[in-house]
């Protein structure tokens, strides 16, 4: 895509305060506020043209993007006119790429009208049921740890843990992992979020139970079990946004379907030479 912004490309071809001469309540989509030799720029061009661009172009002030989008399609009009003027050939590729993007623009219409109807609650509901209403119990745990380098100095530490003194202490006194300042502290985590060595021995713990000294890639560890639940199914409300879009993902390919089956529909024949499709000469008269 051309650059319609880049400095010194073309020439300004016209200068036009946006709305001037008109009422700001009679303006439209349909307003026209540039032509060239007769044909007519509308505002509804410049508001789809506008919202094609990248992202980088429509953080730009309104009244320079106002002005370049106008160059733009002035320039494009200009061009498209001495093709036709000139008669020039049309590239075949031209052709099938317009083919194509009126196909494209067509499906998006109905998509946006299917995906744009109204998800009654009951359907929410049902959907919700369905993703999250049998999920199997899932444990999750809450624990803290004290990690140190030795199995002999991680001994040590339950001997003393078991003399009385307080984990959360002795974890910001000894502990030599991140959570060591925290007392410790682990928080909630699921099955999978530790390395495998934790994890077993916090499987065969109880609320208040100390492990035995468990090694892991990172050392040796001292584990306190806190707690440990079953972890809660997210609420409806939670899971909104992807019922949503399932529903509506949904929606759209009954459409699809209920129109396949309603057509007559051809494919390709078996064993058709797929890397045809790569092959660019083909598309030369």
């Amino acid at each position: 895509m051309r650059n319609f912004l880049a400095a010194g490309a073309v020439s300004v071809l016209l200068t036009l305060n946006a709305g001037a001469g008109f009422a700001q309540d009679e303006v439209n989509a349909d307003t026209v506020i540039a032509s060239v030799n007769g044909a007519e720029i509308t505002l509804g061009h410049v508001i789809v043209l506008r919202n094609q661009l990248p992202s980088e172009y429509q953080s730009l002030p309104d009244d320079v993007l106002f002005e370049g989008i106008i160059n733009q399609i002035i320039e494009q009009t200009l061009l498209a006119d001495s093709v036709k003027a000139n008669e020039l050939e049309i590239p075949r590729e031209v052709g099938l790429a317009l083919e194509n993007e009126e196909r494209a623009l067509m499906a998006s219409v109905l998509i946006e009208g299917v995906v744009s109807r109204e998800v009654s609650e009951e359907a929410l509901q049902t959907a919700y049921e369905s993703a999250y209403g049998d999920l199997p119990a899932e444990p999750e745990f809450n624990a803290s740890h004290i990690l140190v380098e030795t199995e002999e100095e991680a001994q040590a530490l339950i001997d003393t843990l078991n003399g009385g003194a307080d984990f959360a202490e002795l974890a910001k006194e000894k502990s030599t992992g991140p959570s060591g300042p925290n007392g410790g502290e682990l928080g909630w985590f699921g099955l999978g979020m530790m390395v495998v060595e934790f994890e077993e021995a916090v499987l065969g713990m109880e609320a208040g139970d100390v492990s035995a000294p468990v090694q892991t890639q990172f050392g040796w560890h001292v584990v306190r079990l806190n707690d440990k639940r079953n972890k809660p199914a997210p609420t409806l409300e939670e899971t909104l946004p992807t019922l949503m879009d399932t529903l509506r993902q949904q929606a759209v390919e009954e459409e699809i379907q209920a129109l396949t089956e309603g057509a007559d529909i051809t494919r390709p024949p078996e064993g058709f030479d797929v890397s045809l499709m790569r092959d660019l000469s083909l598309l030369v008269k």
